[in-house]
Order: structure tokens, then C-alpha cells, then sequence
């Protein structure tokens, strides 16, 4: 059967087009016999033949089917979004869009509006800038001055020193779930940015809805607060180790890991106050996470020590004949908060943290080492192509068992979105939680510590030389060691005295975090060189 294109597209049949005349053949002759409803008078000038419909103009809603909240009920798309509504296409709609208008290099305009002092606070707070854990690690490989915010960390694509291939590090491979950036590209590790990360609902890899939420569920936190950090330990989770041997449950060959944080974790104890039916946002409330005020700080203390003062500052707290009362921000839970009676807190309270006698167990990543590599030698990792990063784990295997699709190893820089060579790779000497390891704050407070800054750079230019081999931190503290709260609170139970007993003295080398120390004081390739 013959048939013949129109415009190119669609193929219509030669019988399909001899119907189709003889059908608009009988409608004007049909046509020819009746009166129209409204006669045209003198001088009218009859309508001119369309050749195309008029393109219907389409409203957002149509497409995108995102409720709002009661709060932003009143707000357009185009209110935050720009573009235009309704529009006759997608290109027309779309024209001047802001996708994420809750950027932080966006959201004084967008989300200032109305959130002026929101926004203004937020941005100096340390959960938005991270200035403490970027200034640590810097700091720890040589850093001088302290910088104010993670956008300030310096580019440096061909290190010349510890510290410029650590801010190379950072960059590329730490920041990862800041606001600045959407997160990795796991179910689970994928958030909004700016406000968005925390007041938008993502789950399984998608936005929800625009319902901005005001009261944070864990599920948010944890899009963030992943991988042994803070947040993921107060649900019990602890990272498996990257090889393959150490990750369960094992699956049949060609079934997908379900793996929604980039690797699977162990289950271990939950906080006690997860236990109870808290949420992060019962104790991290707005005004503790979005302002950068001190008094607005917690500790232990302000619900289990607190005074009527604490109380009437606190939302969820109330004093009820001599009881101190929290009501759960998303769960409504109603508890009685119980106070510091034991002896043991008269006794030890002014010289210890509250974790080292109420911490279930803690996070102790010792000897981690992140290697820069610049050339595609990854056989030496296809046992560890699960790095919780999914840029390094798309690349080493499809190199490896792939069709080679990416022509050198390269990285995305998490603020600018860049990518430069160099893909930044990740393993461990030691993973263990059983047994917290000590040591002094800079109050003198016996505190639980973790190796965070046992460090060791490594980086393999394109060329296949060696650059750095295993830097470690010069300024660092003794084993890499900062002192900081785990979230695994349980009843101190029986042993809490054997525990003050064993760091009575505050051994200076624990024992289970020596090792053996290289011989040589340099392991800088580019140092040795220049001597």
C-alpha cells in the first residue's frame, strides 16, 4: 500500500487520505444548504482561514502536579520559580526558569522575601557554612588563618603541598551533602539545596510535593547526615566497610544491593531517645540550627538539669508540678524528662562528658586514606568499587566491567559543579564501634574522641608518578583524635565506674590505636625530589 509523509512525521496511507477528502467534500456541501446562525450585515468582512489551530496556553499545574503548603498556598509558581504561566510550550514556560530558587546564591531574592531574618541568620550559622570541620581538617595540614565558610576553600587542581591537595580533597570528595549541592546520587542521599534541603520532603530519589515542612522529619536529616556522621548513629547505623567481604547481606548474582545510602550498614544499638519516639528536632530545634547565637546551643543539660528559665525559653518543654515535660515536636509523644539525681553526676559531672559513661559505642574510622588518582588504573580496586561515592563507583566499574564511556578519571568540585581530572578514592586501616576511645577537651573535660583527623593523602598524577604517598596531617592532634558527642545514649548501667577507673589516668597511647610509624619523616615524593 502506498503512503506519503506529512510535515515529515507521520505516515499516513493513500486509502487514509482519499476518506479523509471525500469526508470534508460532504461537510461543505452539507454546509451549502443551511443558514447560518447570525447573518453578516453589510460591509462585513468574513473571518480569515486558519491554516493551524491557535496553540492552547497551558498552566504549570498541568504538568507538574506539586501541592502546596497552607502557608504558600497564595504563591505562584512563577512567584519563586519566574518563567511564564500559563504558556503555549515548554520552551515558552521554562524560558527564564530558576530551578532551585532556595539556592543559597538564590534564596535572599526568593526565599528573603518573606524570610528575611531566616535567611540572614541561617547563613552564618556552622551547619550552613561548615566552617568547623573545614577548618579543622585545614588546619591540620598546615592552615594558618581559618576561613569563614566552605566557598572559600581554594582551588587547586595541581597541588603543590599537603594542604592544597587536602583543599582539593575537600572540594571534590568531602563536600558532597552540604546546601550548596543536591547530594550524592543514591535513593536516599538526594536532597533539595539551600532551604530546600532541610523544609522539602525528598524521598527515594524524588521531590514529594512543595509542601514545605516545618517540623523536620529524621528522614531529612539523614539525607545529609549519612556514611558515620552524627544523625546516622542515632538511628544505629554504622557504615559497612567497603570491600565486598565485609558487606551483607551477600545477593545472588544479578540482583541490585539495595544500598539507598551508598553502603549498607550494620544495625546496631539506636539512641535511647530515638527509643522513646524523639527527633532530632526535639533537641536541634530552628533556633539552635538557624541561628548562630551561643545561648541558643544545647547540651545534655538544658532538658536534664534545667531550670525554669531553660524551660520557658524551650517550645516543647513545660514544668509541671516540679516535673520537667517534653511533648515531641512530630509525634506528640508526652514525657517526662528524668533529672541528674545519681551521685555519680555530683561526683564526676564537672570533670567528664555525659557520653563516656552513657555512650552505647562510637565511631572510630582509624587510618583513613584518600588517594587522588589521575590515571585509569582501578583492577587494584574492583574489590572496593563501593566507596560511597557514586561518581567513583560509576567510574571504576565501567571502566572495569563497563564500556569505558569516561575518556580519564575526573570528579565534580561540590560548590562550582566542575569537573577537573582526578577521581578521589577512599579506604580504611581499621573500622570498629565496641569500645569508645577518650581523651581532654580544651576545658580539660574527659570527652569520647574519634580518630576524624587520622588522615593520609595520596595522589597519582596522569602520568602514573607518584606526587604524595600516604601524607599525614603535620599539625593534627595525637591519633587524629577530636573530642565530639555520639548520639548512642543508653542507661550507664553497672560499668560506668569501670570506664572512669580505665581513663583515670588518661593513657596517652590507647592501645588499640597504635601502629606501626614509617620509618622516614617525609613521604612527600615532591619534597624528597626537591632535596
Amino acid at each position: 500500500m502506498f503512503s506519503y509523509r506529512t510535515s515529515g512525521f507521520a505516515e499516513v496511507s493513500f486509502l487514509a487520505r482519499i476518506l479523509w477528502t471525500s469526508l470534508i467534500i460532504l461537510l461543505q456541501l452539507t454546509a451549502c444548504g443551511s443558514e447560518p446562525d447570525n447573518k453578516a450585515g453589510p460591509g462585513t468582512t468574513p473571518p480569515k482561514h486558519q491554516d493551524t489551530p491557535v496553540q492552547q496556553e497551558t498552566p504549570c499545574g498541568d504538568c507538574h502536579n506539586f501541592r502546596l503548603d497552607a502557608f504558600h498556598k497564595k504563591t505562584t509558581c512563577t512567584d519563586c520559580h519566574l518563567g511564564y504561566s500559563p504558556a503555549p510550550s515548554r520552551e515558552k514556560a521554562h524560558s527564564g526558569l530558576i530551578s532551585q530558587p532556595s539556592h543559597p546564591g538564590n534564596m535572599d531574592k526568593y526565599c528573603g522575601g518573606c524570610h528575611l531574618e531566616q535567611v540572614r541568620t541561617t547563613k552564618e550559622t556552622l551547619h550552613f557554612t561548615l566552617a568547623g570541620e573545614v577548618n579543622a581538617v585545614r588546619q591540620s595540614f598546615g592552615a594558618n588563618a581559618s576561613l569563614s565558610s566552605l566557598l572559600d576553600i581554594p582551588v587547586a587542581e595541581s597541588p603543590e603541598t599537603p594542604l592544597e591537595l587536602a583543599d582539593d580533597m575537600l572540594r571534590r570528595r568531602c563536600l558532597h551533602c552540604h546546601v550548596y549541592w543536591p547530594g550524592d546520587l543514591y535513593t536516599e542521599t538526594i536532597h533539595g539545596t539551600g532551604c530546600a534541603a532541610c523544609h522539602l520532603e525528598y524521598r527515594k530519589g524524588e521531590l514529594q510535593s512543595h509542601e514545605f515542612l516545618a517540623k523536620t522529619p529524621d528522614r531529612q536529616c539523614l539525607h545529609c547526615h549519612y556514611g558515620n556522621r552524627i544523625g546516622a548513629d542515632y538511628h544505629g547505623l554504622y557504615e559497612h566497610d567497603f570491600h565486598w567481604a565485609y558487606r551483607t547481606p551477600y545477593r545472588r548474582e544479578g540482583l541490585t544491593p539495595h544500598r539507598p545510602y551508598g553502603v549498607e550498614n550494620h544495625p546496631l544499638s539506636p539512641d535511647l531517645h530515638q527509643e522513646a519516639g524523639l527527633s532530632c528536632i526535639d533537641c536541634h530545634s530552628g533556633k539552635e540550627l538557624m541561628t548562630s547565637d551561643p545561648a541558643a546551643r544545647i547540651s545534655c543539660r538544658t532538658c536534664h538539669q534545667a531550670t525554669e528559665e531553660e524551660v520557658k525559653r524551650r517550645q516543647n518543654l513545660e514544668l509541671e508540678e516540679g516535673s520537667i515535660i517534653l511533648t515531641a515536636r512530630i509525634t506528640g509523644k508526652i514525657l517526662e524528662v528524668p533529672q541528674m539525681m545519681s551521685e555519680a553526676h555530683a561526683q564526676y559531672g564537672e570533670k567528664v562528658g555525659c557520653q563516656v559513661c552513657h555512650g552505647q559505642w562510637s565511631y572510630n574510622d582509624i587510618g583513613t586514606h584518600l588517594i587522588r588518582l589521575d590515571t585509569q588504573e582501578y583492577e587494584p580496586w574492583f574489590n572496593l568499587d563501593v566507596q560511597s561515592s557514586f561518581e567513583a563507583e560509576a567510574e571504576i566499574t565501567d571502566i572495569l566491567y563497563g564500556g569505558g564511556q569516561y575518556p580519564y578519571p575526573f570528579m565534580q568540585d561540590k560548590i562550582t559543579g566542575y569537573s577537573s581530572r582526578g577521581l578521589w578514592l577512599k579506604g580504611f586501616e581499621l573500622r570498629r564501634w565496641e569500645n569508645p576511645v577518650y581523651c581532654r577537651d580544651e576545658k580539660d573535660i574527659l570527652q569520647v574522641c574519634r580518630p576524624i583527623l587520622d588522615l593520609h593523602l595520596s595522589w597519582v598524577n596522569e602520568k602514573g608518578k607518584v606526587m604524595f604517598d600516604g601524607e599525614p596531617p603535620p599539625d593534627a592532634p595525637p591519633y587524629g583524635l577530636l573530642p565530639y558527642v555520639p548520639h548512642t545514649t543508653g542507661h550507664a548501667g553497672p560499668f560506668y565506674r569501670q570506664r572512669l577507673r580505665e581513663n583515670h589516668d588518661m593513657l596517652e597511647e590507647p592501645y588499640f590505636l597504635k601502629r606501626h610509624t614509617p620509618s622516614s619523616p617525609s613521604t612527600n615524593k615532591r619534597q624528597d625530589e626537591a632535596k
